[in-house]
């Protein structure tokens, strides 16, 4: 019998990660999509629900740290990845449960901590395939399906709601593709128990710290995240002024998960051929969603949803491909940790202002949003200045 290619391997690999990535996404985003409406619903205020999304972000992409650099000190990338996805597929459902706002935004928070513990050491475990087949291709074609679970939970809640009105519902059927996530995590675990056999590059023993561009990157990447606010404030806003009926809130963010799925697909392959610079139209191009979706009508709305669709995609699929080509294989899980835990920082803090500022004034609400996304653009220029030395002087 023939034997699989190293690159065939690896495409398995990603795609089972990916359908797993599915599923799961398939539960959480479909909380996601209503959480600002059940929080309200609870009794929280806008302030509240911002703070509260800004507080799972920075929970969620603080921990990082930890599970980065305990998955690089212990080599045990499967068992973290494992509890990660076991806590965050037990919390989602467990919402349905909730009486108060409290309790809710608890459960929220919690989701966003097993996200946290299994991202770092399942990117790694990603990087080794991407390695063989193409960095932007592998996190492109595995957000791609990720976010086809996303724009499908969304759907299904959305349609739960139409047809019973009953949000504790619409929760408690997701508990059907947590279940199916941790199934495939199972197989996953049977069928590829050492992914990094597949990345044929040995490790680098000698190489010390991170390198200086990872560093301007971040501060780039957090720049961008500071001014990108959570859908549950959009959801919040769109409910608040009735431009969106509440029962189609649900669709919107699914339209934003398509979009930024299937774009995630062609900007994947497109950042292979033409690195980092990329994300300088694709910022400019996300930061208009602000105007659009806290002022526009119903149709502005969607295409400003849309476009914080594409942000969502380059955030899930070419920042973490671009993070795999600038450190060594070894300090992978670290820089993951690290990069989205500061990452996650930029974003607490801008979704708490923003959520303040709701409440305040749109007009500096939006201000702030599209000045601190523009900010980024000269450090991603100057990132993509020294990728493109760092390519000469290793051909040369």
């Amino acid at each position: 019998m023939k034997q699989p290619t190293g690159a065939s391997r690896a495409l398995k690999f990603v795609l089972l990660v990916g359908v797993m990535s599915l599923f799961a996404d398939f539960t959480y985003e479909g909380m996601r999509g209503i959480a600002g409406p059940y929080l309200a619903l609870l009794g929280a205020s806008a302030t509240v629900v911002g703070v509260v999304s800004g507080l799972g972000e920075l929970v969620g992409y603080g921990l990082r740290v930890v599970s980065g650099r305990l998955s690089d000190r212990t080599g045990q990338f499967w068992p973290i990845t494992i509890i990660g996805y076991v806590v965050q597929m037990a919390a989602v459902p467990a919402l349905a449960l909730a009486g108060n706002w409290q309790v809710a935004a608890a459960l929220i928070v919690l989701e966003r901590a097993g996200k946290a513990t299994r991202n770092p050491p399942r990117d790694v475990m990603l990087s080794h395939a991407a390695k063989e087949i193409g960095y932007g291709w592998a996190f492109g074609l595995h957000e791609a399906l990720d976010q086809l679970g996303a724009l499908i939970g969304p759907l299904v809640v959305a349609g739960v709601l139409a047809i019973r009105g009953d949000y504790h519902l619409a929760l408690a059927v997701l508990v059907i593709p947590a279940a199916i996530t941790l199934s495939i995590l199972g197989a996953a675990r049977l069928l590829y128990p050492h992914p990094e056999e597949m990345e044929s590059e040995p490790p680098n023993v000698e190489t010390q710290g991170l390198p200086r561009v990872f560093w301007i990157y971040l501060a780039a990447a957090a720049l961008v995240a500071a001014g990108f606010a959570d859908f549950p404030l959009i959801a919040f806003r769109f409910q608040q002024s009735s431009v969106v009926p509440t029962a189609v809130v649900p669709v919107f963010y699914a339209v934003a998960m398509g979009v930024s799925g299937l774009g995630s697909l062609v900007l994947g392959r497109l950042y292979d051929r033409v690195g980092i610079g990329i994300l300088v139209p694709l910022t400019v191009i996300s930061a208009a969603f602000a105007p659009l979706v806290f002022l526009g009508g119903f149709w502005p709305a969607l295409i400003g949803v849309a476009l914080w669709g594409i942000g969502m995609g380059v955030h899930e699929s070419i920042v973490p491909a671009a993070v795999a080509r600038m450190v060594p294989r070894e300090r992978r899980a670290s820089a993951y940790g690290l990069f989205t835990a500061g990452y996650g920082i930029a974003w607490f803090a801008g979704s708490a202002l923003m959520g303040v500022l709701y409440d305040v004034s749109f007009p500096a609400l939006i201000g702030f949003s599209i000045a601190a996304e523009l900010a980024a653009i000269p450090l991603l220029i100057l990132v993509r200045h020294r990728e493109l030395s760092d390519h000469g002087a290793s051909q040369g």
